[in-house]
């Protein structure tokens, strides 16, 4: 009999911690709905030819710039998923498979870079692509984890090369 109530018990905590970690994400993903101005949408036409050939890989996810563990949570940014960057002259397009694709415009690119960490994934060596960039008056940081590992930077210059802004003082 103490052994099932011991067993009862461990399954009302764990359960509990599922219930706040779920709370939390929610309530993460409200503030951040009200803090951030909505997401850019994709253009009809992206503008001309594709700068590099599209990169298969892995959506790892957006943080707020300057901290690689503080994702971004609205609507379905912050799940990872496999899928596909392209690169045109007007922006950057991640093409993720079973959730919206996310576009970032050309003119809010601040700056790439090669990083091993970023929204709770580290990898090993330099092993994704990080895009800082601007929505609205906050910086944030997405990251692609591309399949071919030789042309990683590669992606990271002509991203560089779209044309970076100018950082504000603050990144929140």
């Amino acid at each position: 009999m103490a052994r099932a109530l011991w067993v009862l018990a461990l399954i009302a905590l764990a359960a509990l911690v599922v219930y706040g970690m779920r709370r939390g994400w929610v309530n993460r993903a409200k503030r951040q709905a009200a803090q951030l101005p909505e997401f850019p949408v994709l253009p009809e036409e992206p503008g001309g030819a594709e700068l590099l050939p599209a990169a298969t890989g892995m959506y790892v996810g957006t943080t707020f710039a300057g901290d690689w563990q503080d994702r971004v949570v609205v609507g379905d940014i912050g799940h990872r998923a496999n899928g596909t960057a392209r690169l045109w002259k007007s922006g950057l397009l991640l093409d993720r498979e079973g959730a919206s694709s996310i576009w970032i415009p050309a003119e809010a690119v601040v700056d790439a870079r090669l990083d091993h960490k970023l929204a709770n994934k580290v990898v090993p060596g330099v092993g994704m692509v990080v895009v800082t960039w601007r929505l609205g008056e906050h910086l944030l940081d997405t990251g692609f984890r591309g399949d071919e590992k030789t042309t990683q930077s590669e992606w990271v210059e002509a991203v560089r090369a779209l044309g970076p802004a100018s950082a504000p003082d603050d990144n929140r």
